[in-house]
């Protein structure tokens, strides 16, 4: 599951510095932005059948790779 989420947001940030620093803010380094997170919540609903709504969640609960897994973690 890690591996699918990091090739998710290596494409989504176009770069595959995401899979160097999984605790690394990828909204401070502007490799993700309010678009970029809108398509991450899509594509993590269409890989994993997890529906995480953005009102549900703060940019900050879900700003670095590991945050993101650990929040598909508890919703699986």
């Amino acid at each position: 599951m890690e591996e699918k989420v990091l090739d998710i947001l290596e494409r989504i940030c176009e770069d595959d510095v995401v899979r160097e620093d999984l605790d690394m803010d990828l909204f401070e380094e502007d490799l993700l932005d309010s678009l970029g997170f809108a398509e991450l919540l899509v594509d993590i609903e269409e890989e994993f059948g997890i529906i995480i709504p953005p009102s549900e969640v703060e940019r900050s609960d879900m700003n670095t790779a590991n945050k993101i897994i650990a929040a598909i973690r508890i919703r699986s």
